[in-house]
């Protein structure tokens, strides 16, 4: 009797060692692969990406409607009349399901991603690319303060390195006209996940960037702060 219940109770352990076992190698194995898909169909939408504004950049200047669109544009009234085999439009990438409308480039945490502006309710656009939070535009590198979010997945991808970024490390933006603009970074810190005064500053008409993103325990905000690097 003895025996049969010691091994009912090895048995009941086993078979929550083996359950254990199995869901961890499934969670690592996810984030595997989603880490893999992320890398490879982002770095496929930036080569996409540079390969329309090379295209774009080869129009007459008269094809393109680049030239009368405003900083406040929104996405939808540029993008409703053009696909990506329009001519008479700016680079436009699908991505995801959403329209790209630039790519952040970081060396110093080794990433290239696409940038879209569909901040949903859902947040599902920030779980496949970085998201352009503010202001409400499809233009980048505009004057004054524009904010990008991306998830900290702690695997690499995305913002997950951001931590790792030190004043002076260097971030590339470029957008639909294809102009690419360098920013050094200047300021790091964590707040709250309530704080948004980092959104709406003053930057003494200079054009300026923050990325914000969630630490590693998800209990604060980490911002990076960043200034255009100026021709000498």
């Amino acid at each position: 009797m003895f025996n049969s219940k010691y091994s009912k109770t090895l048995t009941v352990i086993l078979i929550i060692v083996i359950i254990a076992i199995v869901g961890l190698l499934i969670y690592f194995g996810i984030d595997v692969y989603r880490k893999y898909y992320i890398q490879q169909a982002s770095g496929d939408a930036v080569e996409n990406f540079q390969d329309e504004v090379n295209r774009i950049a080869t129009l007459p200047v008269e094809n393109t409607i680049l030239n009368d669109v405003g900083p406040s544009v929104d996405l939808n009234t540029l993008y409703q009349n053009t696909t990506s085999n329009d001519t008479t439009g700016g680079a436009h990438v699908q991505y995801m399901g959403y329209d790209m409308i630039g790519t952040i480039e970081i060396p110093a945490t080794d990433i290239e991603y696409p940038i879209i502006a569909d901040y949903d309710a859902s947040i599902n656009s920030l779980n496949v690319a970085i998201v352009k939070l503010y202001p409400g535009t499809i233009a980048l590198n505009e004057v004054g303060n524009t904010v990008f979010a991306g998830h900290n997945y702690r695997n690499g991808t995305f913002f997950s390195n951001n931590k790792r970024l030190e004043n002076g490390d260097k971030i590339y933006i470029t957008g639909t006209d294809g102009q690419r603009v360098e920013y050094e970074v200047y300021n790091k810190y964590e707040t709250s996940t309530s704080d948004s005064d980092y959104m709406n500053r003053d930057t003494d008409g200079k054009r300026e960037i923050s990325l914000t993103t969630c630490t590693d325990d998800t209990k604060r905000r980490l911002i990076i702060w960043a200034r255009e690097v100026e021709e000498e």
